[in-house]
């Protein structure tokens, strides 16, 4: 049976999920969370290259703002897209202020900024605010090049 690992959002520990058992709501082996919320996660530097590098479904970053209109706006647009992309995909939120070394590795001159992650290599970068519609739609189109 094929399995993906995926790093709880909660402690960081990384488990082992069977990937027809991804929809049935796995939950953490160390601390008994739920794996998948149907929301974003707010993330640090530290814990988004945790999640680059070990999860084993393709991981979608918001880098956002608090100061950003445009980023207020699509928070919520960013939270429907999670509700239908996981558990095939990890959304997470990154505040840019808070991350000055996404900011430069990436190239990143304005928020929103969404980073497209798929097996540790960033294959899609997208600016400026979206719809949950576009938001999937785009994901999956980066995803099938």
């Amino acid at each position: 049976m094929e399995a993906v690992t995926l790093v709880c959002p909660h402690c960081g520990a990384q488990n082992r999920v069977p990937t027809a058992r991804l929809a049935d709501g796995p939950r953490c082996g160390a601390c008994k969370a739920q794996l998948f919320t149907g929301e974003p996660v707010a993330v640090d530097e530290g814990r988004l290259a945790r999640h680059v590098a070990h999860d084993g479904v393709p991981v979608l970053v918001d880098v956002w703002a608090t100061w950003c209109g445009p980023c207020r706006a699509m928070a919520p647009q960013f939270a429907a897209a999670a509700r239908t992309l996981e558990p095939r995909m990890r959304l997470l939120k990154l505040d840019a202020d808070q991350a000055p070394q996404t900011m430069s590795r990436h190239g990143i001159r304005g928020v929103p900024t969404l980073l497209l992650f798929n097996q540790g290599r960033l294959v899609g970068q997208q600016a400026g605010a979206m719809s949950a519609a576009q938001i999937t739609q785009w994901a999956a189109a980066q995803l099938s090049q």
